[in-house]
């Protein structure tokens, strides 16, 4: 029981039960600011919502914060641009902690040979990256995922980031430009691949799951909507 109260939490905002992984916790600062603790250490209550800019700007427009905190709340002008850049600074570090030990690659041809070996476990390719660039590191990676589904091996995934422009990790790792790059094995690596998926979360679009119960449960109180379980299960 102490171990699931550990890796999960409820979001405010839609009260489903989610692993902290898919959640981010907002904190009110010492002169009683709502800010984004990205790293889920900050002193004092929190509030968790499920990382998601959409359901962000949901949880701000329904005074979620301010109910869950019960006590008033100064919000930052923009909230979801300032959760997202601490979300991509927490990336774009982890990025350069995989460099420094050794275990990001990058250009295109060098990242093409870890595909051809499954040598990688994450792709990342610039959002402003050509077109036919692209495509050459994604089609080589259907084929591998492809190749391992074949050979039934289970739970095989390297997953594809597009998540910066080349200008804004090349700046982060102290290079002019970076198109093309790939994580291979190792602890930095697999903790940049966890800060990556953190950052896709957020600006993707929520799931149906997720907009369907804030819907239903987003306009009530708190204590409203834990009657509501108790009466439907």
């Amino acid at each position: 029981m102490a171990r699931r109260a550990e890796t999960s939490r409820m979001c405010a905002l839609t009260r489903v039960e989610k692993p902290v992984a898919e959640l981010i916790r907002f904190v009110l600062s010492p002169d009683g600011v709502l800010v984004p603790d990205t790293e889920a250490k900050a002193e004092g209550r929190g509030v968790w919502i499920s990382i998601n800019r959409d359901l962000l700007v949901e949880a701000i427009k329904k005074k979620v914060f301010a109910r869950s905190l019960k006590t008033e709340v100064t919000l930052p002008e923009d909230l979801p641009g300032l959760t997202e850049l601490r979300l991509q600074q927490r990336y774009l570090n982890a990025l350069g902690m995989a460099r420094k030990a050794g275990q990001l690659t990058f250009g295109a041809t060098k990242v093409r040979g870890l595909i051809t070996t499954g040598g990688l476990i994450a792709l990342i390719t610039a959002t402003d990256a050509a077109d036919d660039g692209r495509s050459k590191m994604v089609g080589p990676l259907k084929a591998l995922h492809y190749g391992a589904a074949e050979e039934g091996i289970d739970g095989f995934d390297v997953p594809h980031f597009e998540l910066l422009s080349s200008e804004q990790m090349g700046l982060a790792l102290g290079m002019e430009n970076v198109i093309h790059a790939a994580l291979t094995r190792g602890a930095a690596a697999q903790a940049a691949v966890e800060k990556a998926r953190r950052l896709a979360l957020f600006i993707a679009k929520p799931t149906e799951t997720d907009t369907g119960r804030a819907a239903v449960d987003g306009d009530l109180l708190p204590e409203e909507q834990d009657e509501r379980r108790e009466i439907h299960g």
